[in-house]
């Protein structure tokens, strides 16, 4: 068990796949006035068929490439590096004398022996479902999912013939080149098969079998897995007009980020008010169109990556409503844009930096299972009747209830099987991949983390020793952890920052005190970060776990005409530490110190019903 030998990380591993189409997909223009649009599905997998006429060309040529921006985005940060930079130099030198054609073929033949992943597009999975054509994509930086349904509204009649199912499609540049050829004035076809869907011999004999060797990473399967995760877990959910998520992109396109200042966007949820939208560092209040914010429970939530919302803009125009899901400040979010006809739901990570399968945070909120299920299979056999269907009508199709049920549907989507319709709320069968998944190799991303979750599953091994609120640098959490095998009691320490990012960690392990965080967390760090994790959720799903605390800083937040007003209130044994005062301003403190720890945490309690009772927002988080 012990991380000490453990010197490196895992190295990253990755699945090689063949997809197999028939054809490359196309748009063919046999005349002025129609069109068909081909897609080939994956001929490893079992046949799905689609023909129909749409009604709006233009309106699904929007949001494919919407789709396809989505699937190309990496917002990853890339430091400078001049290496790069020489290259260029050198090859600006050596094709001098060359012809555009020439310079242009050269700089393909160098980025195609230098940076090979920069061509790589993972082909997107298409299902066809008695209800809607789905379109699910990642995008290169895996922090970014996106799930495009297309309503029967959208088609003028569907063939008799459809075959549900999923498979992957080709999704190229030449493919994204066709879309843009979308007329308004022209009759365009949709066609989804596995053959060959052209008659004219001229193109199919251009439609040779088109055969992709794809390494797969397990990041890009483990953050499908972890899409669903997150998926089912609670959410807070709010409305917001597009004009409001307009204004938002205007005034990011307006504004560039300032160094060292926050980047956030904090959404203002009062019930019975529209929420606010306020964009930092600038502080810009929009305040939302929508309906009035339908929770019990007033709340500030921070969101980041806000820069990614810049994907949307092209599809926002077929918008009608916009539905903000989240998790939490700093934790996964889910947006949903609803058309009379299309639907596209993005889920984005916390953080930019931090793509799908680096989520750890609510892994464990989720029972961890890579066996097979019985309930699971009867789960599996009634959707293959209906494809889709409410966990109300699962559990009376099935006789399932209760936890057996939640289990059930849980499993399924960890497995890959199953996915959860956040949109519609609904679970829809749809296998990841057409052979089954290596969920051993999946279930961790290496062996420290692997050693982590052991160590969280043992009764006592892993405590957290003291939660202590430091201002102006964050949350200092402190835990012992017990490994039997080595005989001894390691202590990790983290340090995390207002944005939720890790600002100084530390522990007395072998590993740590070598290589520090070099080769990344050590097993200890990464278990109390999970401890953490665990203590955080038992905490919002318990109401009597506030009667036992004894450390804490909770944060809120009211806006009045003169500006925000912020209060803070630290509890610390027997301390109670109060500070408050205007955004921008300095704070005042106060200090107040009793006999007994029950008798703080009575002041401490009090004094946060009251901040609640006169309007202040829930900013603990932020």
């Amino acid at each position: 068990m012990s991380s000490d030998t453990d010197t490196a990380l895992d190295t990253p591993q990755q699945t090689a796949s063949t997809l197999v189409y028939a054809g490359a997909s196309r748009l063919q223009v046999s005349d002025a006035e129609s069109a068909s649009f081909s897609l080939f599905g994956n001929l490893q997998r079992d046949p799905v068929s689609f023909s129909a006429e749409l009604k709006e060309p233009l309106r699904l040529r929007e949001a494919l490439l919407t789709l396809y921006q989505i699937v190309g985005s990496d917002f990853r940060y890339v430091p400078k590096d001049r290496t790069a930079y020489l290259a260029f130099q050198r090859m600006r030198r050596d094709s001098a004398k060359l012809d555009n054609w020439q310079a242009q073929q050269a700089y393909f033949d160098w980025l195609l022996r230098n940076d090979p992943d920069a061509w790589l597009i993972l082909d997107p999975i298409i299902s066809v479902h008695p209800d809607e054509v789905a379109f699910e994509v990642f995008s290169k930086d895996e922090g970014t999912y996106a799930k495009l349904s297309v309503k029967p509204e959208a088609f003028a009649a569907d063939d008799d013939a459809k075959v549900c199912g999923t498979t992957n499609i080709d999704f190229s540049q030449s493919l994204y080149d066709h879309i843009s050829q979308f007329r308004s004035y022209r009759e365009t076809r949709i066609e989804i098969a596995q053959q060959d869907v052209a008659i004219d011999t001229e193109s199919a004999r251009a439609d040779a079998v088109l055969e992709k060797q794809i390494q797969i990473p397990d990041s890009w399967i483990r953050g499908f897995l972890q899409v669903q995760s997150a998926a089912t877990l609670p959410m807070d959910s709010f409305t917001i007009a597009p004009i409001d998520l307009y204004n938002v992109l205007r005034e990011l396109r307006m504004n560039a980020d300032l160094k060292g200042k926050r980047r956030g966007m904090r959404v203002e949820l009062v019930p019975g008010e529209p929420p606010r939208l306020v964009l930092e560092p600038w502080e810009t209040l929009i305040e939302s169109n929508s309906g009035a914010y339908t929770g019990k429970q007033a709340k500030v939530l921070r969101l980041w990556g806000r820069r990614r919302l810049m994907l949307l803009r092209q599809f926002l125009p077929l918008a009608d409503t916009v539905e903000v899901r989240v998790m939490g400040s700093g934790l996964p979010c889910f947006w949903i844009l609803r058309g009379r006809d299309m639907e596209l739901t993005i889920g984005l990570t916390g953080f930019t930096a931090a793509n799908w399968s680096q989520a750890a945070s609510f892994d464990l909120l989720l029972p961890r299972s890579t066996e097979g299920s019985a309930d699971l299979e009867a789960v599996v056999q009634h959707l293959q009747s209906t494809w889709y269907a409410s966990s109300k009508d699962i559990g009376t199709a099935t006789s399932l209830s209760g936890a057996q049920l939640t289990q059930a549907l849980q499993l399924g989507c960890q497995q890959g099987q199953l996915i959860y319709d956040l949109a519609q709320q609904v679970y829809r069968l749809r296998p990841l991949t057409s052979e089954p998944l290596d969920l051993d190799r999946l279930q961790y991303r290496n062996q420290r983390e692997r050693q982590a979750h052991d160590l969280i599953a043992r009764k006592g091994a892993v405590t957290l020793s003291s939660e202590n609120f430091i201002h102006g640098s964050g949350l200092e959490i402190t835990g012992k952890v017990e490994v039997a095998e080595d005989k001894r009691d390691y202590r990790p320490q983290l340090l995390i920052n207002d944005d939720g990012y890790i600002a100084k960690a530390d522990c007395t392990c072998n590993l740590f005190r070598q290589q520090g965080l070099q080769d990344g967390p050590c097993t200890h760090l990464v278990a109390l970060r999970l401890a953490h994790a665990q203590r955080d959720a038992a905490r919002k799903a318990d109401g009597k776990a506030r009667h036992q605390i004894t450390t804490e800083t909770r944060s809120y937040s009211r806006r009045t005409a003169k500006g925000e007003q912020v209060y803070q209130v630290s509890l610390d044994r027997k301390q109670v530490r109060i500070r408050w005062g205007m955004v921008g301003q300095d704070l005042r403190v106060q200090q107040l110190r009793f006999n007994h720890i029950d008798t703080a945490r009575s002041d401490y309690l009090d004094r946060i019903d009251r901040l609640v009772a006169k309007g202040y927002l829930d900013a603990t988080s932020v």
